[in-house]
C-alpha cells in the first residue's frame, strides 16, 4: 500500500548524479519531487562519482527537504545494482526509483537493502508489464511507465502517437489501482520546446489512468501542474458538494443529483489536487 503523503506527487524531475550545482536549483523549480540519477544520465565511467557526490549531498538535507528526494539507482541486473544500495543505505526518508523492475523480488531486495526509502517501480520493459501486479503488491510505493525504453523493448515507433503503449499502460494503471497505489506516473516528452506535445502526452495519459509526469527539464513542471489543477468551475461544484453533504449526511441533493458517496468522494480529489 501507499505510504505517500496525499495528495501524491504529481511531477519528478531528473536531475544527472553528476551535477551537484543543479539539485538545489531543481528543488526550487516547484517540481513535487526530484530525481538524483545514477542511471541513464551517468557515463558508466562516472558511476561512482555520481554515487559519491549524491550520497554526500544527502547527507546534508534536512528531513522535510529529503521527503521530496527520489533516487534513480541502476537496475537489478547491472554491476552498479549493489554499489547504489551501499551508498545509500543510511538515506533515510527519500525515494528510490528502481528502473527495469521485472519482478517482485527486485522489488524486496531493495526495500530490504533500504528499508527506510520509498521504492517506486520503473516499469519499461515487456516483462515488466506482465509481471505489473507483483511488482504493485510486493511493496512499491508508486509504479512508473518508462514509455521510451518500454517502445524500444517492443520496437515501437511512438515519435507521432502512442497507440502502441495503451495496453501497457492500462495495465500498469490496473495494476496500481488492484494494490492500492496513487495513479501511476507517466513517461518523459523529450521535445522539450514544445509545450502543446508536453500537454497532448500529459492528457492522453490522464485519460489511461495517469496522475503524474516525469520531467526532464524544470520548464516543463508549470504546465503539467497548471493542467492538473481542477478548473474553478469545477472547485466551486466540489465545495458545494462537500457542504450539501455535511448538512445532510447521506441524503443530500445539489442541481437536481443526489450526493452519493462517490460524488463526495470525487469532490473531496478535486478539492486535493487545487494545489500550485
Amino acid at each position: 500500500m501507499s505510504t505517500e503523503v496525499l495528495p501524491p506527487a504529481r511531477t519528478y524531475l531528473f536531475v544527472p548524479g553528476t551535477r551537484p550545482e543543479r539539485f538545489d536549483k531543481a528543488l526550487a523549480s516547484g517540481a513535487d519531487r526530484i530525481v538524483l540519477d545514477l542511471e541513464d544520465a551517468v557515463a558508466i565511467d562516472d558511476k561512482a562519482t555520481a554515487r559519491r557526490v549524491v550520497a554526500t549531498w544527502l547527507q546534508k538535507v534536512e528531513p522535510e527537504v529529503r521527503s521530496r528526494i527520489v533516487v534513480r539507482i541502476n537496475d537489478a541486473s547491472s554491476p552498479c545494482f549493489g554499489a547504489d544500495l551501499s551508498a545509500l543505505g543510511d538515506a533515510d526518508g527519500i525515494g528510490v526509483l528502481l528502473p527495469k523492475a521485472e519482478s517482485a523480488a527486485q522489488i524486496g531486495e531493495t526495500q530490504a537493502a533500504l528499508p527506510h526509502a520509498g521504492i517506486l517501480a520503473l516499469i519499461e520493459t515487456a516483462r515488466g508489464v506482465s509481471e505489473a501486479r507483483r511488482i504493485a503488491t510486493a511493496g512499491a510505493q508508486r509504479l512508473v511507465f518508462g514509455t521510451l525504453d518500454f517502445a524500444l523493448d517492443l520496437d515501437l515507433d511512438i515519435s507521432t502517437n502512442g497507440v502502441g503503449l495503451i495496453h501497457a499502460a492500462s495495465c500498469i494503471v490496473i495494476a496500481s489501482r488492484l494494490a492500492g497505489l496513487p495513479s501511476p506516473v507517466a513517461g518523459v516528452t523529450p521535445q522539450l520546446d514544445d509545450e502543446a506535445r508536453l500537454l497532448s502526452d500529459l492528457a492522453e495519459a490522464r485519460h489511461l489512468g495517469f496522475g503524474a509526469k516525469l520531467c526532464i527539464h524544470p520548464r516543463q513542471v508549470a504546465p503539467i501542474h497548471a493542467a492538473l489543477r481542477p478548473s474553478a468551475g469545477a472547485l466551486d461544484w466540489a465545495g458545494r458538494v462537500l457542504e450539501a453533504d455535511a448538512a445532510s449526511p447521506g441524503a443530500a441533493r445539489l442541481d437536481g443529483r443526489m450526493v452519493d458517496r462517490p460524488v463526495v468522494l470525487q469532490a473531496r480529489r478535486t478539492l486535493a489536487l487545487a494545489r500550485d
